[in-house]
């Protein structure tokens, strides 16, 4: 290259293309039915969160109110953290066999071998 050439670079892209968001679905679905807690089948699932351990318990078929009475129960017992997201439970800590003695309480079960 010698001096005084400008460079040009063709990337692939122009704005005037349409760019548009791509909406993609949700990882998980869950159905709308509602089950009372001894028709539960609830599964654990322990996941790393900017390096600390949380613990998924579901899938939940119940309404809103109840879901919400559940949860709110359980973290005052465990003296935890935690939220309800697309049917499933989130607490903050590894806390599987203390969750299974108060969902058990509550008349849940749990799929074999969970």
């Amino acid at each position: 290259m010698s001096r005084g050439k400008k460079l040009d670079i063709f990337i692939g892209a122009e704005i005037e293309d349409g760019w548009a968001k791509i909406e993609s679905p949700r990882k998980s679905s869950f159905d709308e039915t509602q089950l009372e807690p001894s028709k539960h089948f609830l599964v654990f699932k322990k996941e790393k969160r900017r390096g600390k351990t949380v613990t998924l318990v579901g899938p939940f078929s119940l309404n809103k109110e109840e879901t919400q009475t559940v949860l709110t129960n359980i973290k005052k017992k465990l003296g935890c953290g935690g939220t309800y997201q697309d049917a499933w439970m989130e607490f903050q800590g590894e806390l599987k066999e203390k969750l299974r003695e108060l969902l058990v309480l509550e008349d849940f079960r749990f799929k074999h071998g969970h």
